[in-house]
């Protein structure tokens, strides 16, 4: 049995190109029958990737053909797949699991989709033994990754690494106010991600005021007069600023308010916004911390680098994991061979060893115990060969050979039909 890996990635495609081979989980009840067999499809915004069981050697042109059937795209070309099979496909897994081949490395939404992934395909009824040993090895490679090391650790995107400097500046955001100041797209992220850590009232502000309406609709929050903007700082805990202004919009005067009504609380300042909209001299105010894009970047690339340095535990988690996965499957299939051939060899022993006595009756106990040492060697040197051969190394592609020859098949084996061409 062998694994089979066909997808499209952000290292193969461009988004315009990934886009169109998206599944939404309710697709996934529809198209993974189509694959004629044991089959999961990882479907995110950077990859779609089928992972598929058979007996024998798939086509890949195949699989990417089924792809653009249930797409209805024919002007992919076929090089923005790739092609990966046995250990190779069952490493990149792990890879992907563990956030080594995201665009963002170690991102954790990876390992949750991978899980989903494969709760789909078992509530299709397109699961085997062989895949389902490898998605769960997988979870829990990714699940060591970041419990072992720091891939996972320190923000690294802009609106979470302003959620960490946040908690850091005014401790528990439970109940925290934060005013938006425009409506810009990494201000809107950032709001999020705060009112995701416990934030219940956000406020949003805007010369424009339609604008501001809008933002605060979808955020929901509530919209405040542009005219106070220094009353409302004030009365705010963490002011969001990502205008397209092309001056400082809060000024010193307005921190000045802010800070006069505010009985020492400290304000945390995050200025988004290229060109900058808050003019850097509020830093001489006390209790006031003013992080502009620089500040939040270089954060970023610390923690990207920090990242990065635990790279090399990651992979010595995956080439763990990938030995152990590639021992099961070459056990998988050995080991019940071996035992059912040495069975299948004692019965037919014991049969005929029956069928002497009956004729030999005259025969001695010591004499009997000759005849059974002896077809007990003659029968183990007989299996000496084919056993070693099933236990070596490339065994694994003996057993379907000797389960053959001897009459095996039927007992452990999967029957599972070869995907894609149904056969």
């Amino acid at each position: 049995m062998q694994i089979t890996l066909v997808g499209i990635s952000h290292k193969t495609a461009q988004v315009e190109v990934r886009e169109r081979f998206a599944f939404a989980a309710e697709e996934l009840p529809g198209a993974l029958p189509r694959f004629g067999g044991a089959a999961v499809l990882l479907s995110t915004c950077n990859r779609t990737e089928v992972y598929l069981t058979a007996h024998h050697a798939i086509a890949p042109s195949s699989v990417v053909a089924l792809l653009k059937d249930l797409k209805s795209d024919d002007d992919t070309p076929d090089d923005a797949f790739y092609y990966l099979d046995g250990v190779k496909a069952a490493r990149h897994l792990y890879h992907v699991a563990a956030g080594l081949d995201s665009m963002v490395l170690g991102e954790p939404e990876i390992l949750g989709q991978v899980r989903n992934a494969f709760t789909n395909a078992t509530a299709a009824g397109t699961h085997n033994a062989i895949l389902s040993q490898l998605f769960h090895t997988a979870i829990r490679t990714g699940r060591r990754a970041r419990s072992e090391t720091h891939i996972g650790r320190h923000a690294v995107s802009i609106s979470a690494t302003a959620t960490r400097l946040a908690k850091e500046t005014v401790g528990d955001l439970a109940g925290r106010a934060v005013l938006v100041v425009s409506a810009g797209e990494a201000g809107k992220l950032t709001a999020r991600s705060l009112a995701g850590q416990g934030v219940t009232n956000l406020l949003v502000t805007s010369r424009t005021a339609a604008h501001a309406e809008q933002l605060a609709q979808e955020l929901g929050g509530s919209h405040v007069p542009f005219g106070r903007l220094g009353a409302t700082m004030a009365e705010a805990d963490i002011v969001i600023s990502s205008s397209a202004a092309p001056g400082f919009l809060i000024s010193r005067s307005h921190v000045e308010e802010a800070v006069a009504g505010r009985n020492g609380r400290p304000l945390l300042l995050i200025d988004i916004a290229v060109p900058r909209d808050v003019d850097p001299a509020v830093r001489e105010y006390g209790n006031v911390h003013l992080y502009d894009i620089d500040d939040l970047q270089r954060q970023v690339d610390k923690n990207m680098s920090v990242r990065k340095q635990e790279v090399a535990k990651v992979e010595a988690i995956v080439d763990d994991a990938v030995e152990r996965f590639s021992d099961w499957m070459r056990n998988r299939g050995v080991v019940p061979t071996v035992g059912t051939l040495r069975k299948r060899a004692e019965a037919t022993r014991q049969t005929e060893i029956e069928r002497t006595f009956k004729k030999l009756k005259d025969l001695t106990p010591a004499q009997r115990d000759g005849v059974e040492a002896m077809t007990a060697a003659i029968i183990k040197k007989l299996l000496h060969e084919p056993i070693g051969r099933l236990k070596s190394d490339d065994g694994e592609r003996y057993v379907a050979a000797v389960r053959d020859l001897f009459n095996l098949d039927g007992e452990e084996l999967d029957q599972i039909q070869d995907p894609v061409s149904g056969t």
